[in-house]
Parts: structure tokens; sequence; C-alpha cells
């Protein structure tokens, strides 16, 4: 495999510095690709594709295909990470997590950030995942979002920013476990000697995060994972964690509330349910508390919640905390609670509620990103600098109409990693998706998702929008 023709073209690539030399974590890697004979590293490419078939590793797309199964893309060059460098992403998703945790917490209770003016009241109660539901809420050890993915990208100066947070059902781990498998099923060798922090005791240590936020004096706590259906996007997740975790995976007719508990159906009788880990939507939760129509849920459920007799993981009405608008204000949440200035940074982001954002946003629309608040996948975003006339003309009145709906940042130079495209490598931009577990303390998984724009040129990286994913190693 040759690469001394792989080209930078002026981004940041993790694997070659601009002169073309390995960066010092990717040397040992780059020297064995270039060891492989012409052909080979296609040939295990097409070897992990057969792998993830075989394996029944698939996501469902929505929209213009709706109702199709694709196999996971993945591409076989593993993204290297620093020990050390992660070392420091690790303190700062702890510190962030933390804060929004306590944000939560504050929010649906004493309000005091809201009556201090750190945050503006409108914004937080304007928020499509505020829920008035969830005020005075108190979930067992205080923990709102016992599971959270955070964005991370890589900008033109090197340095990680965060992009996002997702603090409501968080997907994607499931790909993180499977795609370390296929590499190290199909190309075992590329392992060889080098020290790498393992990610397959993710759902032991999810188990034990979930056992730990049982109601109190709970012994033995039986735990369920709550999905949607065989329908949903993420269903091959759903039941991939039930079966690494030993636990059932359960849809909401099989749960019912019985002598003011909930419990689940079964072969032998209802048996009690201490743990949901729930990856159901919000308002589909309870059709008595919030949506009459869903028959996702369970009637009466949040009865059982309130009485602290059952956990859900995570707890309704997190989503308050990754609404995008909100996202910019975490430095200052971090700082009011915490006192202390974020490790990791934000990328600078403009809110169009605020009358002056407004006005410059209009006036740069094409030399800015626009982000609806609300949506996710990838959708709605319009990268100014890539817009046409109409298209950007169509957001203007789009952010006129709702400014409440719209954020708007720079666009950034994300980083690049080798990708295999036909027979040959090159530079795909990449984010980093990061897990972390919140019980006893916070555990935050080694590597993470990373998913690759496998389109030339593309900044989106979402599986939905043509992005595949890539194994990552951080080194011990």
């Amino acid at each position: 495999m040759r690469l001394d023709n792989y080209q930078t073209d002026g981004f940041y690539d993790e694997m070659f510095d601009e002169s073309g030399t390995p960066r010092s974590r990717a040397d040992v890697l780059a020297s064995r690709l270039s060891a492989l004979s012409d052909g080979e590293l296609v040939r295990r490419q097409k070897a992990a594709d057969l792998t993830l078939l075989n394996m029944g590793i698939t996501f469902a797309v929505y929209g213009h295909e709706a109702g199709t199964e694709k196999v996971w893309p993945f591409d076989i060059v593993p993204r290297i990470v620093d020990g050390d460098e992660f070392e420091i992403i690790q303190r700062g998703l702890r510190q962030r997590i933390f804060a929004l945790n306590v944000f939560i917490d504050d929010v649906y209770n004493e309000q005091r950030i809201l009556k201090d003016g750190i945050v503006p009241s409108e914004l937080v109660f304007s928020a499509s995942c505020y829920l008035k539901q969830c005020v005075g809420l108190k979930p067992p050890g205080g923990v709102w979002c016992h599971v959270v993915g955070t964005d991370l990208v890589r900008d033109g100066d090197g340095k990680f920013y965060v992009l996002e947070d997702n603090l409501r059902c968080p997907s994607g781990v499931s790909y993180v476990i499977e795609n370390r498998e296929v590499m190290k099923r199909t190309f075992p060798q590329i392992f060889g000697g080098l020290r790498i922090q393992p990610v397959e005791d993710y759902p032991e240590r999810l188990l034990e995060t979930l056992q730990h936020v049982a109601p109190p004096n709970t012994q033995s706590p039986n735990v369920v994972v709550l999905t949607p259906g065989i329908y949903n996007s993420a269903y091959f997740e759903h039941s991939f964690l039930a079966q690494q975790m030993g636990v059932e995976l359960v849809e909401g007719s099989d749960l019912v509330v019985s002598d003011g508990y909930i419990c689940m159906r079964t072969t032998r009788g209802l048996q009690r349910v201490d743990v949901i880990y729930r990856r159901i939507d919000d308002t589909f939760l309870d059709p008595n508390c919030f949506r009459p129509d869903s028959a996702l849920g369970v009637p009466g459920l949040m009865d059982v919640y309130r009485k602290g007799r059952v956990t859900l993981a995570n707890a309704p009405g997190t989503g308050v905390a990754d609404d995008k608008a909100i996202y910019a204000y975490v430095p200052r949440i971090i700082k009011y609670y915490l006192g202390e200035d974020p490790i990791l940074n934000n990328v600078p982001t403009r809110i169009c509620s605020e009358p002056e954002d407004l006005q410059y946003v209009l006036h740069n629309l094409s030399k800015l990103v626009i982000k609806p608040t609300n949506e996710s996948g990838g959708y709605g975003i319009v990268i100014g600098p890539r817009a046409t006339s109409e298209e950007l003309a169509k957001c203007a009145d789009q952010i006129r109409a709702n400014p409440r709906n719209y954020i708007a940042q720079p666009m950034l130079a994300l980083s690049r990693v080798p990708t295999i495209v036909d027979d040959h490598l090159e530079g795909r931009h990449v984010d980093l998706r990061p897990y972390m577990l919140y019980g006893k303390d916070i555990f935050v998984l080694p590597g993470g998702l990373t998913r690759v724009a496998l389109r030339k040129g593309s900044l989106i990286v979402n599986s939905s929008q043509g992005g595949g994913s890539k194994d990552t190693w951080v080194l011990a």
C-alpha cells in the first residue's frame, strides 16, 4: 500500500503532518500499512464488509429510503488518538457531564441559575425538550443523565472542541464494540505490539451503572431495556446491548403497573422491574402523562417513577440540556456550578434568538453553518459557504420566522483521516462521539464512535447522510 502520494490538502490530518511524515501517534500504523502488498488492504476491507453482513450489523434508514436496512458502513483503517490527549478529553467530559447534570436538576427544581440570570429563563422554557411534567422530580442518586454521548471535532488547529451534547438516548455505542470485533477478526496482525485500550467491557459497565442507580434498598435490581420495536433505526443496538448485559429486551406492551410497581409480563406471571434503560423518546414513555396517542409507553409509568419505585435511565427531561441554544451557555453553566473554566471548549456559537446575534447571522449567512436547535442526524443543516443563493434566502426567511429555532457556527476545517477509496487512501473528515456512564462515578469509554464522511469533501458524518465509521484506538 503506497502512502507516499497521500495528500493532506491543507487540512489537519491525524496520521500525517503537512510534510507527509507520519505523526508520532501513528508511525507504527503507517509503517504497517506501507508494508502491505498491493491489494492486501482492499482485500481486508472486503472481508470486513462481508463479516458485517454475516453478523447482521445494520442500521435502518428513514426518509426517502424509509424502511431500508443497510449494512453498517465501516472503513478498516483505524483512527488513532494519543493516550495523553484522551486523558484531557476524559477530564473535560467528566467536568461537562457533572455540570450539565446539576443544571438539569436545578432547572426542574430550585432554578437558581435562571433566577441569577446566567441562562435566560425564556430560552429554557421555550426548549422543545423542556417538560413541565418533570418539575420537582428527584431521580435516585440525583443522576439524570446516566448514558451520554458527546460529539467532538478536531479543528484545523489540532485541538478538540465540543460540537454537541446528547443526553437523551444517545445511540452508536454498539458499533464501537462491533467495529473492534470486526477488526480483530479480519485484520488481527495490525494490532501486534500496540497497547490499545479496550472497549469490550462497556456492556458490563453499563449494567453496573444501571444496577447502581436502582431505587434505594433494592436487592439484586432487575434491569430491562425498553425499545420502541423492530422498526426503530437503532433496534440492532437495543437488542445487542440487552443480549450483552444478559437482561430482557422489552416493549411497552410487555410492562404494566401492578400494586404500585412496574412489572414485566412473563410466562411465569408478573416480575417486578427496578431499572428501565429506555430507548424511546420522553413523550412516548407514558400516555397518561405525555402523549395520549403513544402506543410505545406504559400507562402509569411516571406515577411509579415519581414515587421512586423505578429508575428511568436516562431520566425524562434531560433533553433540555442538549438543546443547541442551551449548548452555547455550557461554559457559563460550568463556571456557575463548579467555579471552573471548561477543559474542553465549545465551537463559537451565535444564538439567533439574541437580537445582536440574529443581525450578525443574517448578514453573514454565506460564511456560517446554520443548525436547527432541535434536529439531529444531520438534518436541517445549511452549510453557508456551499449553499446556493436560493437556499440562503430560504434559510434567512426560516430564521426570521422562528429565531429561537436556529444557531449559527463558523465552518470548521474538520480534521481528516486516511480512508479507503477504491484501491487507495484519501483523506476524509471525521468527528468523535465518546460515551460516558454516570452512576457511582463517571466512566468515559476509551475512544468512542469515529464517524467519517465517506463522500469526498463532505462535512456531514451521520450514517443517515452517507457517513461511515472507523475503529478508534486510544493508545495506552
